[in-house]
């Protein structure tokens, strides 16, 4: 993990961590979108991209809620979408 200074003060650099998310397709033409590594951030889109779309906006709010409550590490973080 590289340094970087900040203001003066030496800090680490944030880690970054990407999150697959799986696809299925129901018997009716939806798509459902899943997120393995975040227990319940699954959702239904009509299209594959509104699946998408849905499953990460759900994934940054649970992202969200745990650095709120000091769930997660602080401090700056990198966080980025694979479609597996």
């Amino acid at each position: 993990m590289k340094n970087l200074w900040h203001y003066g003060v030496m800090r680490k650099a944030a880690t970054g961590f990407s999150l697959a998310i799986e696809y299925y397709r129901e018997e009716d033409g939806r798509w459902l979108a899943d997120i393995a590594a975040l227990p319940g951030v699954t959702a239904y889109g009509r299209t594959r991209k509104l699946a998408t779309a849905a499953v990460q906006a759900l994934a940054l709010r649970l992202i969200a809620d745990r650095l709120e409550h000091g769930e997660a590490v602080p401090g700056p973080m990198n966080v980025s979408f694979i479609a597996a």
